[in-house]
């Protein structure tokens, strides 16, 4: 159970009145009246590129602020808090399994995968028993075979590395795991078969899946799809 005691009767992500413009630009990246995400919920995210997806999301994990409006997660209003403690925030709470999976080359899969519990006390302490047992019991989940865990990540091809960048985001228990386009590297029915294992591990910990694609050939293995063309009033720009 996760010390961040949070009441899964509100939304765990809510935008109002959200508005983002880089610097130096003339008009808004993102305007967005109203978005939100309950618990438990497998949210997927579609629109083409330059739509203001990569932006949404560093909206969501704090990357970036918003210029005007409230972005909440989990109760916390993330335009509120420093970078910081956005950066802290983000490392207890959001597993994010980049579109090109940012695992650390120099290190082994394990080590890889236990790494967000090195940056965060709460999500380590979400885990029963031993880091590492807890990282083989997520593999073993996901399909990785025994035999490619003790080489170089690198080493391995692209649909184990996405597994492994999927455990990484999953262990410690985040209650937000979100996925950007993840899957595009792979055929379709690899596509499938991984968001499936992915979900169902989502909802075996109770993490909130976000997924984030411009593939629209993926929205009928999600319970809700959000066209963010529509949602952004802003036309978006990337």
């Amino acid at each position: 159970m996760s010390s961040n005691q949070f009441d899964s009767n509100r939304p765990v992500i809510e935008l109002n009145n959200v508005i983002f413009q880089w610097p130096n630009s003339d008009s808004a990246t993102l305007d967005i009246k109203q978005l939100s995400v309950m618990t438990n919920e497998h949210v997927f995210i579609k629109g083409p590129s330059g739509c203001g997806k990569s932006t949404l999301l560093s909206l969501l994990t704090g990357i970036n602020a918003a210029t005007q409006g409230e972005v909440q997660l989990l109760g916390s209003n993330l335009t509120r808090l420093s970078s910081s403690q956005r950066d802290g925030f983000r490392a207890d709470n959001i597993g994010y399994i980049f579109q090109q999976f940012n695992l650390l080359p120099y290190l082994s899969v394990i080590e890889n995968i236990v790494l967000p519990c090195q940056f965060s006390n709460q999500r380590k302490n979400n885990v029963v028993g031993s880091l590492t047992a807890r990282a083989h019991e997520l593999l073993d989940k996901l399909h990785l075979p025994k035999s490619v865990r003790a080489k170089p990540v690198i080493d391995l091809s692209i649909g184990q590395q996405q597994r492994v960048a999927a455990a990484r985001a999953l262990i410690g228990e985040p209650k937000i795991v979100i996925a950007d386009e993840p899957t595009s590297a792979l055929d379709y029915d690899n596509r499938s078969a991984f968001i499936e294992l992915l979900m169902d591990e989502a909802d075996r910990v109770g993490s909130t899946l976000v997924f984030v694609s411009h593939d629209p050939t993926l929205e009928s293995l999600f319970e809700r799809v959000i066209h963010l063309p529509t949602l952004n009033r802003a036309g978006g720009q990337q």
